[in-house]
């Protein structure tokens, strides 16, 4: 089934690209595998945002966030309900990834947000405990 186009994104074509490929990711494996009760329903409805960030560091990836995380607040949920933040030039190692989602939740405190906004990450490096690198999950 095809999705409505995406919200608009970095106006780059690597930027479009990865937006292109993460969406089709969600349609794949978020939505498909049903991983998230919650996707389907903003993503037929056009409500994600995919946003591209070209961060080359954490600082610029975690002011990132929280201007991303204040937009979304500030959004009205019927125009965007769900944010996606792809970074690729940041955090690809999935260890330094894992521990850097120690500093968003701390982020998100700050911002008073907790129990407002939910955060999900994803890796493509991602496994489980014990899983091979080829495992799905």
């Amino acid at each position: 089934m095809p999705w409505p186009a995406p919200c608009p994104v970095a106006a780059s074509p690597d930027a479009s690209t990865a937006a292109a490929r993460t969406l089709a990711w969600v349609d794949r494996a978020v939505i498909g595998l049903n991983l998230c009760p919650f996707a389907r329903a903003v993503r037929v409805k056009n409500q994600i945002r995919c946003v591209v960030i070209d961060a080359t560091d954490v600082e610029a990836l975690l002011r990132a966030l929280c201007d991303e995380a204040q937009r979304l607040m500030d959004t009205e949920p019927a125009q965007c309900e769900t944010t996606l933040i792809v970074h690729p030039q940041v955090l690809t190692d999935f260890g330094d990834y894992n521990d850097f989602l120690d500093r968003v939740d701390a982020l998100i405190e700050a911002l008073e947000l907790d129990g407002e906004l939910q955060v999900a990450s994803f890796h493509p490096d991602h496994r489980f405990a014990d899983c091979d690198a080829d495992d799905p999950g």
